[in-house]
């Protein structure tokens, strides 16, 4: 709606996947090294934590397209919550790339299926990955153990897949609470807030992925936007979005600390309670 109006190309702050507008912001940078040498040396597991709006989704999915072919292929669960017996059958299915013929949906054919297609994977020379998003929410120990007992499938001595668990800090307690899963996860990464510079370059580098040709935001409203948003980039985005269409309707050339005040206290207003 607003796009030609400020000279831009597409929405600078949608919820996106698209590669141009991953911000490589110091924590998410140093988390991503930390992934790639997991996976690269086929570790058992990894964990990926942080409060939600953080961009965790959206390192994974750099993530997944800077790496090899050879770690492959790649399973992205993003409904963890699922009784044993279905989270094995959906991860034989996306592993084998094919449903089960009649009679071979017991859980010990579920079973067998990940253990041929690891052992095939590996004998072609790949890697798989589980990656399990919004993992807090999964809250059933016996699905727990039965992604710790993932990691007991081994080839020629080496973990037959790596597995990555991504979610918010409530998970943290939850494998406290499993230390035979915990302990089988070489690396820890926890994303925290953007600081103000980090804010305001993450502000202009959307704007110049959208195709921005000049400022939009006053050097004040970037600094307004960080302190409102806390660092979160979520929020940035939702105000920065809200701002420039607001700023459209009122025929604005330029958005300052005000209008992202507005907008802000529009937000908290229309809230729920």
């Amino acid at each position: 709606m607003y796009e030609a109006y400020w000279g831009l190309d597409t929405k600078p702050f949608e919820p996106t996947s698209d590669p141009r507008f991953y911000y490589p912001g110091e924590a998410h940078q140093g988390a991503l090294l930390k992934l790639r040498y997991v996976l690269e040396s086929r570790r058992g597991g990894a964990l990926l934590t942080g409060a939600a709006g953080l961009g965790k989704t959206l390192l994974v999915q750099s993530l997944f397209r800077q790496l090899p072919e050879s770690l492959a292929p790649r399973v992205h669960l993003v409904f963890p919550q699922l009784p044993p017996d279905q989270l094995l059958s959906y991860l034989a299915d996306e592993l084998t790339n094919e449903r089960p013929r009649a009679g071979e949906t017991s859980l010990h054919q579920c079973v067998r299926r990940i253990q041929t297609a690891l052992t095939e994977i590996h004998e072609a020379g790949r890697h798989a990955v589980l990656a399990v998003d919004e993992a807090q929410l999964v809250c059933d120990p016996v699905t727990l153990e039965t992604l710790r007992l993932l990691l007991n499938f081994e080839v020629d001595a080496h973990p037959g897949l790596t597995l990555l668990l991504i979610g918010q800090p409530s998970l943290l307690p939850t494998m406290q609470r499993m230390p035979g899963l915990e302990e089988r996860l070489a690396v820890k990464c926890l994303l925290r807030p953007l600081h103000l510079e980090e804010s305001i370059s993450y502000i202009s580098h959307r704007l110049t992925a959208a195709g921005a040709r000049r400022a939009v935001f006053t050097p004040a409203a970037m600094e307004t936007v960080h302190h409102l948003a806390h660092g979160v980039p979520r929020k940035i985005n939702r105000l920065c979005d809200l701002s420039l269409l607001i700023a459209f309707a009122e025929e604005r050339t330029e958005i300052g600390p005000e209008q992202i005040e507005a907008v802000s206290g529009e937000l908290i207003t229309v809230a729920p309670e």
